[in-house]
């Protein structure tokens, strides 16, 4: 598929989509850094700032924000749905010819915005990535369960899934109209994106330390992102509970001939050790794989309750336009 076209028709050339959730400490800086980039490109823009249920001054910092910014609109939610639903609503709602995603934390740059737009033009691309070659910003900690999660990424969901880049990216209006397709279910768009096949480029920069505040992706929500991102888009949990019962039959079927040896030569088993060890194994492997297939009953569930994964309680977008 090809990359969309601006025409003069078009009235708004770029949408910015930015999950926010308890941000009142980077707000400032983060209107402080984007309109500059943005109105220096001289297009048609607009920036969707969507409120994930924060519970503190958030909503009305984008408020006094508004009143300043004609470009900004707030799409606010009744409850935090997490961080991919608020990305979900944005993408849905965003008008441009072509959309890009980013934090609000300004790990990401905004200034690379206006080169992403250019590269997706030039070269006609359907996606532009930004991909984070330096993240000497990050903890140890941090960087290396990173790198491990793209490595098993890349390993599971396919080559094509690009090492090290987040939810900084450029689309064009035909992703954005193919992700609109799908069914209202939690998206990891990190694994998603890059399976849909279109036109990619990459621009490369550096991760910067938060620019205030304090992150809302402490290490359980990694834990939980990485774990839907394998059960999400893979079934190799699956394959791997059925492996682990094909080697544990294997392992009781050689339990089994050495019991009936020890019993032919006449040396019975002397106690219940081997017994209870025997029993605790393979007690624990059921139990895994139960769990690897309750997991995705679990999401099947989800599926056919189809909940929606957000609900938007305002859009002031919209209300402009009434």
């Amino acid at each position: 598929m090809r990359a969309v076209r601006d025409t003069p028709g078009d009235a708004t050339t770029l949408s910015v989509v930015v999950p926010v959730f308890d941000e009142e400490e980077v707000l400032p800086v983060l209107a402080a850094r984007l309109r500059p980039v943005l109105d220096g490109c001289g297009e048609p823009y607009e920036v969707l700032a969507v409120d994930d249920g924060s519970t503190d001054a958030t909503p009305r910092l984008l408020e006094d924000l508004r009143t300043a910014w004609p470009q900004l609109r707030v799409v606010t939610l009744r409850r935090n749905s997490g961080h991919q639903a608020a990305l979900t609503a944005g993408l849905r709602r965003a008008r441009g010819a072509y959309v890009v995603s980013i934090d609000a934390d300004l790990q990401d740059p905004p200034e690379i915005i206006p080169d992403m737009l250019a590269l997706a033009r030039d070269q006609g691309l359907d996606i532009v990535y930004g991909v984070r070659t330096d993240r000497s910003t990050d903890s140890a900690f941090k960087r290396r369960t990173a790198a491990a999660y793209y490595r098993l990424m890349r390993r599971l969901a396919g080559a094509y899934v690009p090492a090290q880049a987040g939810d900084f990216r450029l689309l064009s209006r035909a992703v954005v109209e193919t992700l609109k397709s799908l069914p209202d279910q939690q998206q990891i768009y990190r694994l998603l994106i890059p399976w849909l096949g279109f036109p990619s480029g990459r621009i490369a920069y550096q991760r910067a330390e938060r620019a205030a505040g304090t992150s809302k992706y402490p290490l359980h929500k990694m834990v939980l992102l990485a774990f839907d991102s394998v059960t999400g888009f893979s079934a190799v949990p699956l394959r791997l509970a059925t492996a682990i019962g094909a080697l544990s039959s294997v392992v009781c079927l050689a339990f089994l001939i050495w019991a009936l040896t020890v019993y032919a030569t006449g040396n019975p088993l002397p106690g219940w050790t081997s017994l209870i060890i025997t029993m605790l194994f393979f007690g624990a492997v059921q139990l895994f794989c139960l769990g690897m297939l309750g997991e995705y009953v679990a999401r099947i569930h989800t599926a056919v309750q189809a909940r929606p994964t957000y609900v938007v309680a305002r859009d002031t977008g919209e209300e402009e336009r009434l």
